[in-house]
């Protein structure tokens, strides 16, 4: 199998999901050491990334984080879209709003926060579960009119059943 052949995430390169989850476990033990905000039971992972239009989207779970993560498929940044812009993303389930961001070792790509901090979550496989059902419901068609805007991102993604956020 060579390096851009799929890992079983619906068509992502396995490079892509590697590289994420080494970007941010580095993160995780570099600037995010001593944040106190930081859930011991959780790990990074890359979830369920696919291929999206011209962008792979998927989950970012790190033990201070989880995001929707929309990155360019060709490996290219956006044309005009600088650091800390908000684009707004379309899916059937409805709009989001994405933050522009960039890692060195990452390059750009564009995310949406579902929970921070972490400690809802007691281990991994919670937390995996969570972020496979945001996924599923961010395709869910045939949603009410204003339904996504009428409750928070967060509890319409999971269906109503979270709050906050």
């Amino acid at each position: 199998m060579s390096a851009e052949e799929s890992n079983g995430q619906e068509g992502a390169p396995a490079t892509l999901t590697s590289r994420l989850e080494a970007v941010y476990s580095e993160i995780g033990t570099t600037r995010m050491a001593d944040v106190p905000m930081l859930n011991s039971a959780l790990r990074v992972e890359a979830v369920s990334f696919m291929a999206c239009g011209e962008n792979w989207l998927g989950i970012l779970i790190t033990p201070w984080f989880m995001n929707l993560m929309l990155l360019p498929r060709a490996g290219q940044a956006w044309p005009g879209l600088v650091t800390g812009q908000i684009v707004v993303q379309a899916f059937p389930s409805g709009e989001y709003d994405f933050i522009v961001g960039q890692e060195a070792a990452l390059g750009q790509y564009q995310s949406c926060s579902l929970f921070s901090p972490m400690f809802e979550f007691p281990d991994q496989a919670s937390a995996r579960a969570t972020a496979l059902a945001a996924r599923a419901n961010l395709f869910a068609s045939g949603v009410a009119p204003g339904a996504a805007a009428s409750m928070s991102r967060r509890r319409f993604l999971l269906g109503g059943a979270a709050s906050g956020a």
